[in-house]
Formats: C-alpha cells, structure tokens, sequence
C-alpha cells in the first residue's frame, strides 16, 4: 500500500503542471495489436482527459493493412519507411484506417468509461496535405495545414479526439499520410504540451542497447552522424525536433508493450523512454 501511495504523490505534481495542456499521443505497433494492451491504452488515456489533460490521439495501423493488402493480393513495397500508395491500395488504408481501427478505438475508449470522436483527417479538411515530393512513392502526401479549431472544439466539450491519418489533397485527391508525420504536425499547430510515439522499442538507445533517457536537438545529429541512431528510428527523431521547433514543449518515443506506458513517462521522476528536449 506505501508504494501505491508513494506513486500518487510522486504523480502528483505532473497532474497539476499538465492539468489543461495537450498531450498528441501517436499510437501505433504492438500496443494497437494485443488486447490486454489495448484496453490499458484507453483506460489510460481517459484517466489523462479525467485529470484535465486533453489527449489527441493519431492512430497508425500498419499491420492491419498489410493483411488486408496481403488478403486481396494487392502488392506492397515501401521507400525510406513510407508505403507505396496506389489507388487500389489508397482505398484499402483508408477503409482500414477509418473505418475499422479508428471506430475500435473510439469503442475502447468508450467501455473504459470516456468519450471520444473518430475522425478522418479528410472530415471538414482537419488535415490538408499535398504529395511528397522528390519521391515516387504515389498518393502519400505532407501535411500543410492542420483544422485545430476541430481539434479544439472536440476536446473543450470533454471528448477525446481519434484521428486516422489520411488527408484531403490540395489537388483534390486523396493522401496517405504516415502517423508519426501527421502526429508531429498536429502537435506543431495546437502548440501541444507533448508529442508522445508510441512504438516497439525502449527508445532511443546507445550502441551498446542501453536507454538514452533525455536528449536535446545537437546530440541527436551527433548521435545520427556516428550512426548510433540509424533506420526507422531516425523518421522518429527527426519528427520530434519539427515538432519541438513549432513550439511543442516536449518530445517522447517510448515502449507501447509496456503496461501504462504513457502513465509511467509523464507521472514519474524517472520516465520509461526517451525524452526528447531543444537547445544544445
């Protein structure tokens, strides 16, 4: 009992410095694929909007498009971390994206006792974006402008706002948009509190697979430079320092497979993941 006690007063007084701020949680990987994972997703996140944070959630759903893709014998292939899109497979990501994982979210959300609306990001143009350039990779765009009122409006009436990242083109067609970009940019225009990803990994690690537990913008170039952050990880990093240079206060990457991740980063000394800050 002394510990849960202790980690109530240790909570304490992040509840009372994030109490009104916006936290853009990009929620992706093992965390959206395992049950029990998912069902402590939402509840945590209702537990923030119930302390008088407002979540905004961007939702990823890689792996469920590749099934379905994979199911309809659509071919996938992906470029510097990016898929593909055609229309055929522009059809099949946004039927998943919007249809069945942003409506499962906003469910969860719902039996753990909070509310939320799902959106697309084509719904009242909440996200618009033209196509990536210098790259042939098709209907995948960037975002260039961001609705915040919808965003604002949602959560001052006490809901959770579920976002599934596909975007009403300048052009009028429309864009798959990757979540960890789309996330980045939403928080950059609501000028959020904190720019959480969720992903697969511990963090940001050292060549010898340990937990780099804060880094500002310089060591991430160094650290990139020396080849110590390489791969996926370096779309992520990079989304931070954008997010960071538009005004969002803080940046985390941290372990969805762990229970209560988000809980455990932002209501504790020592954090779980990596926190990413600017300045050198």
């Amino acid at each position: 009992m002394s510990e849960k006690i202790k980690t109530l007063l240790e909570a304490l007084p992040y509840i009372k410095t994030f109490s009104g701020s916006t936290f853009v949680i990009k929620y992706g990987g093992a965390a959206m694929e395992e049950e029990d994972l998912k069902k402590e997703f939402a509840r945590d996140v209702v537990l923030l909007k119930y302390v008088g944070i407002h979540p905004v959630i961007v939702h990823g759903g890689g792996p469920e498009i590749g099934r379905m893709l994979n199911d309809l014998q659509i071919p996938t292939k992906f470029v510097d971390g990016l898929r593909v899109t055609d229309e055929k497979t522009l059809e099949v990501v946004e039927m998943v994206l919007s249809g069945h994982i942003n409506k499962e979210i906003v469910k969860n959300i719902s039996d753990m006792g909070g509310k939320a609306i799902g959106l697309s990001g084509k719904d009242g143009k909440l996200l618009t974006a033209k196509r990536v350039e210098g790259k042939d990779i098709g209907l995948v765009g960037e975002i260039v402008d961001v609705n915040v009122d919808i965003i604002k409006s949602i959560s001052r009436h006490g809901y959770i706002p579920v976002i599934a990242p596909i975007a009403h083109g300048i052009d009028g067609n429309s864009y798959n948009i990757n979540a960890d970009t789309a996330a980045g940019s939403i928080a950059k225009a609501l000028t959020a509190e904190k720019l959480i990803l969720l992903t697969d990994v511990k963090g940001v690690l050292d060549k010898e697979g340990d937990i780099l537990s804060t880094l500002r913008e310089a060591e991430i170039k160094t650290l990139i430079k020396n080849k110590t952050i390489s791969g996926g990880m370096i779309p992520k990093v990079d989304c931070c320092i954008n997010a960071l240079h538009g005004g969002v206060k803080g940046a985390h990457i941290i372990d969805g497979k762990i229970p209560h991740a988000i809980l455990l980063e932002v209501f504790t000394d020592s954090g779980i993941g990596t926190q990413i800050t600017g300045g050198i």
